[in-house]
């Protein structure tokens, strides 16, 4: 596994613990380690900026999805400065996943993300 194989999957590692923190500080912190100070975060329901923002987007997710974890799906792929990789919204007391999607991230030269751009490809029917 080359160096670049891992900063991919560490980026998707600091991403998926920032989307899995509980409680604002908790939040905050894993956010400011995935994420440039100017850190983006876009998909067909946010567009949103910098990392109060990002948390709040996140913390809305916890929000509408109380008991759920984000866990990966498949692996990360990368290459120069961008990752891609699958995930699924994942009800921690039966397993089923009503949600999934497929994120592309563009990373600065530490490894931090500087831009997701999150696609949703299963979304539950009741709003």
């Amino acid at each position: 596994m080359s160096a670049n194989t891992n900063r991919y999957e560490d980026a998707a590692a600091r991403y998926f613990e920032a989307w899995n923190a509980t409680g604002p500080a908790a939040v905050g912190k894993a956010v400011a380690a995935a994420w440039t100070a100017d850190g983006g975060y876009t998909d067909p329901l946010a567009e949103v900026r910098g990392h109060e923002r990002i948390a709040a987007v996140i913390a809305a997710a916890h929000e509408r999805f109380p008991g759920f974890v984000f866990r990966p799906l498949g692996v990360v792929d990368g290459h120069h400065d961008t990752a891609r990789f699958g995930w699924e919204l994942v009800r921690e007391a039966d397993g089923s996943a009503p949600v999934a999607g497929f994120d592309v991230v563009t990373l600065d030269e530490e490894g931090r993300i500087r831009q997701v751009l999150g696609f949703l490809d299963r979304v539950p029917t009741d709003t």
